[in-house]
């Protein structure tokens, strides 16, 4: 049903962020959606969309790659349910899943991907668009040149990119600044308590060109939930009792020594707060320097709800610090180390890694 006045004034309120320097003002928690289609029916999706909205999220997440676009027409048929999308920031990605024909991000396959998502999704403009991974086929001023063609044409309204490198970061935001093309305002890595390993490279850089950030897998595949044990291995309705041996949060892969001290301390401060543990650890994130918007993903409406109940918690100094070094994997000797001892350079030191 279409949104009222009345509907809109009930709704819960929740944290705003600019993204980035130049980007969109979006909700500090984001709704991922790559479980649609595929974990998620669309009767469930539209539940969750629903939840989302009535908590006072305004970003949601998908690509044309979820499902192999079934992700993005379910946004768009309840967008169109809902009388349209125009009060919430939408964001989807290209490059995995270019139609036949072209690949990565060349200008032939960024063209038909923009044009395909903006069928499913039901818009005339994506509010923010990013090329989801770096194209070593292509050169980076192609890629660049063909956001900026879509941007003028009104198709894209700002750009960002996902899973790169500092390098890689760095010499997109160089060739935009030379060739006077749009400059990312978003970055979506991974990150958590659990990988920090964007912290040496690649947020130094966001930090220093006006970035924001946007996070996947904040929960790290739900292991800082705390339903994980050190001695037995998942089992049941769980993304790791399902397949233990899932992505990055794989069972084996995550289940160390690290991990586990990291849980502890997150279970210490949640059961001091009163909170669950995926709160405490949503409000670290959200508390780290550049980070605009947590992407959410959640298999069921409750724990979406749920997650969604972080959105008012920020820690105190102390929390944060504990958090922090507990889960520090430090920075190697050289260069950073050196650099910060010599040159008083103190990124590193700043993020408390």
């Amino acid at each position: 049903m279409p949104d009222t006045v009345t509907d809109k004034a009930q709704r819960a309120t929740m944290p705003l962020a600019g993204l980035g320097r130049n980007g969109p003002v979006v909700s500090r928690l984001a709704l991922g959606t790559m479980t649609f289609g595929v974990e998620t029916d669309e009767a469930e999706a539209h539940r969750k969309l629903d939840t989302f909205v009535d908590h006072g999220g305004t970003l949601i997440d998908t690509a044309d790659v979820y499902s192999a676009g079934a992700s993005e027409e379910m946004i768009g048929r309840w967008g169109r349910q809902r009388g349209g999308l125009g009060d919430l920031v939408i964001a989807t990605k290209g490059r995995f899943a270019p139609p036949p024909g072209s690949y990565g991000a060349s200008r032939r396959a960024l063209v038909r991907s923009v044009e395909a998502s903006l069928r499913r999704l039901q818009v005339e403009a994506i509010d923010l668009y990013f090329v989801h991974g770096w194209d070593r086929h292509t050169d980076v001023a192609e890629t660049l040149d063909t956001l900026g063609d879509l941007v003028r044409a009104g198709k894209l309204h700002h750009t960002g990119w996902s899973n790169v490198a500092g390098w890689q970061l760095q010499k997109i935001v160089s060739t935009a600044e030379a060739n006077g093309l749009p400059r990312p305002v978003a970055l979506q890595p991974q990150y958590s308590l659990l990988d920090r390993g964007i912290e040496v490279e690649v947020l130094p850089c966001a930090l220093e060109n006006g970035i924001g950030l946007t996070p996947w897998s904040p929960l790290g595949g739900g292991w800082l939930t705390g339903k994980y044990r050190a001695d037995a291995r998942p089992e049941g309705a769980t993304r790791l009792g399902e397949n233990p041996d899932r992505g990055v949060e794989a069972y084996d892969l995550r289940n160390t020594p690290r991990t586990h001290a990291v849980l502890d301390v997150v279970r210490s401060i949640a059961e001091r707060l009163g909170r669950p543990m995926a709160h405490v650890a949503l409000a670290w994130l959200s508390g780290r320097p550049g980070v605009a918007s947590v992407l959410l993903g959640a298999r069921t409406v409750d724990q979406l709800a749920a997650n969604l109940g972080a959105a008012d918690l920020v820690l105190d100094p102390d929390d944060m610090g504990a958090l922090t070094d507990a889960s520090a994997t430090g920075v190697p000797p050289y260069p950073y180390g050196f650099l910060c001892d010599w040159s008083g350079l103190d990124v590193w030191r700043r993020l408390g890694t």
